[in-house]
């Protein structure tokens, strides 16, 4: 029902006890459950239903290879050893998808000729999208394990020569182990980061 907290065991499944994993299991994730994460993820909010973001899982022997080369060393393993990993990109050209997107309004004058707002909005809302994934993952009993560490410019020379999609994280997917958790950081308090008025 709409409005209602979720229970403690969801909160501690989506933060409380959710962490970032580095280690897995060689448990496989299913072309299905791939489908159904990007299913829930493709839901979140985005700057005017833009939806910039793209996804790119890799989830055989063949693309871990390709993907190998442009990780850096501190990435490899635990990238290899992941069931998935997805490259969270973002679509230069989304805006040519605002009719299908956005059918109530005309949003052509809104982006054309405007390559500095399409940068933005396109980081913005790739960046909210793949958050949006790694709850959505976390929601269906996955761990995730988000990272920046890898050569943006021979990873999209690689996997997107076209110029069109461009790399913006990279995520690890599947099911953690405790092995190498590290203990949680700490945060920020609510006085140091937040203000009301």
């Amino acid at each position: 029902m709409r409005h209602q907290p979720l229970n403690d065991q969801a909160l501690d499944q989506l933060f409380l006890s959710a962490r970032t994993y580095n280690t897995w299991s060689d448990r496989p994730i299913e072309h299905a459950l791939i489908r159904r994460l990007y299913e829930l993820a493709a839901l979140g909010p985005t700057t005017a239903n833009t939806n910039p973001a793209r996804f790119v899982f890799i989830r055989t022997d063949a693309g871990r290879a390709r993907l190998r080369p442009h990780l850096n060393p501190g990435n490899v393993e635990k990238t290899m050893s992941a069931p998935c990993c997805a490259i969270i990109a973002q679509d230069m050209e989304f805006h040519a998808l605002m009719p299908q997107l956005f059918p109530s309004r005309d949003m052509t004058a809104t982006f054309a000729g405007k390559p500095a707002v399409i940068e933005e909005v396109a980081r913005r809302s790739s960046t909210l999208q793949g958050a949006y994934l790694i709850m959505a993952a976390r929601a269906l009993g996955l761990d995730a394990g988000p990272m920046s560490g890898f050569n943006a410019a021979s990873l999209n020379a690689d996997f997107f020569p076209e110029g069109r999609w461009q790399a913006n994280f990279l995520c690890n997917l599947g099911y953690g182990t405790d092995d190498g958790l590290f203990p949680r950081n700490p945060r920020l308090s609510f006085e140091q980061a937040c203000m009301e008025f």
